[in-house]
């Protein structure tokens, strides 16, 4: 699939795809994972999910359809996810129990006039990945709906599950969860030392769910992979003391302003917390005092919003080497066909 969630090679800036090979072996591994994470949280011929993603996403093929038909489950696919209208009215005659999606599908369909009318008292899981998950977003599913959004990681060159959120969580933690069984995690510097914890580097994976590799590029996979045999997943993350790991940003993505790091996750995180905002993306622009400075791109959900409005927000809000240089206010965020910000497209 040409645009994988958090996805560091698959897909090459010249958008040609590069083949992850992915081994029947790999696949099952990673469905009987899942089967151990879930354990008696789901019951086997009792589960109904709703699919919105696309069957050819490595998220929607091995979670949705191989682990729920491993456990006798049914799936509900949405052939046209973007009419979220029709979307609300099939799935509000479904008694469903599990949803996945990415953090845009769960804001638009919140956004339906209709939401409210369906009935979520079997709902057990709402399952997020695929991009960063927005504490606003979060809060207002679990207020909506009565559930906690879950949130997991991974990519399709782990075909795609490696860390997961435990399923009973009480709230939305912000975390994707710990190494889901068979899988190590370690977070390593530039030159592949491991970092210790509640620091900063870059999130590398070794487990039986991994890739082979890339297809016929052998210089790639020179560097795909660290001399000890991990997997270079190009996010950087953290790991805390208890043993949860966030994700920061993706490595690219990362703004270096007057030297210091800033993830525009966290900027479009706080931002997209305003009541008069839609959603947020951030990149890194060139400055000729900071180096680079951030600009931020903002979808209004109210006409009155300003600049001066958000750029107050900001102050209240952010530190000031994190807080925007640059607003602009858009109609739409660019997004691939499963959701995902393109922030590519932005710059």
């Amino acid at each position: 699939h040409p645009d994988p969630p958090h996805s560091p090679e698959t897909r090459a800036t010249t958008g040609v795809s590069n083949g992850a090979i992915l081994t029947h072996g790999n696949i099952v591994a990673n469905v009987l994972q899942a089967r151990w994470w879930f354990g008696t949280f789901v019951d086997d011929g009792k589960e109904k999910i709703i699919t919105a993603l696309p069957l050819y996403h490595i998220f929607s093929l091995t979670a949705n359809c191989l682990f729920i038909m491993s456990i006798g489950g049914e799936n509900v696919l949405i052939t046209n996810p973007r009419d979220f209208s029709g979307f609300i009215k099939l799935i509000a005659k479904e008694q469903f129990t599990i949803i996945t999606g990415v953090n845009t599908l769960l804001r638009k369909l919140m956004d339906t006039p209709t939401f409210d009318t369906m009935d979520f008292s079997r709902l057990k899981t709402t399952f997020a990945g695929g991009m960063a998950v927005t504490h606003d977003v979060a809060e207002e599913w679990k207020k909506r709906t009565g559930c906690t959004v879950v949130e997991a990681y991974g990519l399709t060159e782990t075909s795609p599950a490696a860390c997961i959120n435990p399923l009973n969580l009480e709230e939305y933690n912000g975390y994707i969860g710990m190494p889901i069984p068979s899988t190590y995690i370690q977070i390593k510097d530039e030159e592949g030392n491991d970092l210790g914890i509640n620091t900063p580097g870059e999130l590398c994976i070794k487990g039986p769910q991994v890739t082979q590799g890339y297809w016929q590029l052998p210089e790639l996979n020179d560097t795909a992979f660290t001399s000890d045999g991990f997997f270079r997943t190009g996010d950087i993350a953290q790991i805390n003391d208890d043993g949860y790991i966030k994700i920061m940003d993706r490595k690219k993505d990362m703004i270096l302003v007057s030297g210091f790091n800033v993830y525009p996750n966290e900027i479009d995180d706080i931002i997209s917390s305003h009541p008069m905002v839609t959603e947020a993306a951030s990149i890194g622009i060139a400055d000729d005092t900071t180096g680079e400075a951030i600009k931020t791109f903002v979808v209004k959900n109210d006409d009155t919003l300003t600049e001066d409005i958000l750029l107050d927000y900001c102050r209240e809000n952010l530190t000031g080497y994190k807080r925007p240089k640059l607003i602009e206010f858009i109609d739409e965020l660019p997004k691939s066909n499963v959701g995902k910000i393109l922030r590519k497209n932005l710059r």
